[in-house]
């Protein structure tokens, strides 16, 4: 008889700490599992994998994820003969006591096994703006740029409409490029972005390119990382932006992921990358790439019909093969190389 799958927790853990949707968690191989062996040692390994996790102790998901998860482990505890396991039943107690916070944590662990902490907005609209959480283009990015680092080695990277900061954190993590900038244009988005960067061991430099002024940096801010990178948090707002700005920044590579979701916007946005283009002087265009969810196939079109119309080249990257981040893959997520 075989025994319990050994990376089944683990499989639970990413997908748990990274508050992927209950059901795309591993459930019918916990079913198959204890339908095998009725062992509550597999349902304790993955309790202590989960919720009792030191990185969910320090940084958990939602109290309703945390409820909601532990019920449904306990239905499946139930359903066998396994011996009791107390430890289920008190910690669903403990996360009963709770009250809910409008914040929350999501951790995703890196192939080199650091992990990116991400404190988010438990409202998928909140203060008025959709940045205060990940959206699965930013997985999509990281994920291509993760296997890609030599892309960003040692360059400029700017990221437009950065939201919580996942895609870049990522990258400062693994691709070691030389100057990180990430924006956005709204105030609480910045914020919670620069809370962000330091929430996982980085320094953002003290005020910005412009706009936005970061927290000053005391001595009680101590890096985890050893950073010989340079990060900045700048507020960016594409239809305002100057190409004296713009020239300010450098970029050897320009990065986005879920920027496509509005008509309104499309024009502006085309119309920053124009000035891109037109300020880099004697240097080299730019690489610039867009990750974007197509929810809206109109939406999207209007963006390439935009690109063509200013003259902007573009190609569809090839799907990617790893699976770092994305374990309820979402099929309408395409990456496509700009050149402007």
């Amino acid at each position: 008889m075989a025994g319990p799958d050994p990376g089944l927790a683990r499989r639970f853990q990413r997908r748990f700490l990274a508050v992927r949707p209950l059901r795309s968690l591993p459930w019918p191989e916990l079913e198959q599992n204890l339908r095998t062996a009725p062992d509550s040692a597999l349902l304790r390994d993955i309790l202590h994998q989960t919720i009792l996790h030191p990185v969910c102790v320090k940084y958990p998901p939602s109290t309703t994820y945390r409820r909601c998860f532990l019920t449904e482990l306990i239905k499946k505890h139930e359903s066998t003969a396994a011996e009791p396991l107390d430890e289920l039943y008190d910690t669903l107690a403990d996360v009963l006591k709770e009250e809910e916070s409008t914040q929350c944590y999501k951790s995703y662990f890196l192939p080199t096994g650091d992990c990116v902490t991400l404190s988010e907005s438990t409202a998928m609209v909140s203060g008025g703006t959709t940045g205060l959480i990940t959206w699965d283009a930013a997985l999509h990015l990281a994920e291509w740029a993760v296997g890609n680092p030599e892309v960003f080695s040692d360059r400029t990277v700017l990221e437009l409409g950065s939201g919580t900061g996942f895609t870049g954190i990522a990258i400062c993590k693994t691709c070691q490029p030389k100057t990180y900038v990430f924006s956005d244009c709204h105030h609480r988005v910045l914020r919670q972005l620069a809370e962000n960067i330091r929430l996982n061991g980085f320094v953002p430099e003290p005020g910005a390119t412009w706009g936005i002024q970061t927290e000053p940096q005391g001595q009680e801010v101590e890096a985890k990382n050893c950073q010989k990178l340079k990060l900045v948090v700048a507020e960016l707002d594409w239809g305002s932006v100057t190409e004296k700005q713009l020239v300010g920044l450098q970029p050897d590579v320009v990065i986005a992921a879920d920027v496509v979701y509005d008509p309104e916007i499309t024009v502006a946005l085309t119309g920053m990358l124009q000035k891109l283009s037109s300020c880099r002087a004697d240097r080299a265009a730019p690489k610039v790439f867009f990750a974007s969810t197509i929810r809206n196939p109109d939406t999207y079109q209007l963006f390439q019909a935009e690109l063509d119309k200013v003259g902007i080249r573009w190609q569809i990257i090839p799907a990617h093969s790893n699976n770092n981040f994305l374990y309820d893959v979402q099929p309408n997520v395409t990456i496509l190389q700009l050149f402007i």
